[in-house]
């Protein structure tokens, strides 16, 4: 079971190298680890779970973050506008790829957080608003989706983990709670 003491923080050198891509057929340690990643997720997001085990609440985790440098996440994306927490995307993917995107971007009105950096780095992070990805699955199937909003914002996020990238490295660090004329906050119009 992987919790808060396996996953790696801002500093390590894995979180800013750029991961090996996955190989196929997977061998039985990645589907384990695979696993693993994705019953993180699951139970951060219960709160009695994570409470007895101190786990920080989450909803993707990328191998990158667990000192594990190959390109692989699990997301857990709950629809936020559902009270009973339906699941909008429960996925592994692997070797992901953002085919084309909105020029559009959104950012989440509170910022983002990550399972990998301790403190609260405050300020917008724009991400585009939509993106078509193509990634493959635990079995190596290729799919191409389009994804809007919070699933986008999600994906784009651990992505930026398969690349070397943290989430405030897209704040403005001059003006932190700006956006260009293309963006808006989640919730606002387009």
């Amino acid at each position: 079971m992987i919790t808060m003491d396996d996953i790696i923080r801002d500093g390590h050198p894995t979180l800013r190298k750029t991961a090996e891509k996955v190989t196929f057929p997977l061998t039985d340690e990645d589907r384990a680890f695979a696993q693993d990643l994705m019953d993180y997720l699951h139970n951060s997001q219960d709160e009695e779970i994570a409470e007895k085990y101190g786990l920080r609440a989450g909803v993707g985790l990328a191998a990158p973050q667990v000192n594990v440098s190959k390109q692989m996440t699990a997301v857990l994306i709950p629809d936020l506008e559902d009270p009973d927490g339906k699941i909008i995307m429960e996925e592994v993917v692997c070797n992901p790829r953002i085919l084309s995107h909105s020029l559009e971007k959104v950012a989440l009105p509170s910022g983002e957080g990550c399972l990998s950096v301790d403190q609260d780095v405050p300020g917008y992070v724009p991400r585009y608003a939509r993106i078509t990805l193509r990634y493959q699955d635990l079995e190596g199937n290729e799919h191409k989706k389009r994804f809007k909003g919070y699933p986008a914002i999600v994906l784009q996020h651990e992505i930026d983990h398969l690349n070397g990238i943290l989430y405030y490295d897209h704040i403005n660090q001059d003006a932190p709670f700006s956006l260009d004329q293309n963006s808006f906050v989640l919730g606002e119009e387009f």
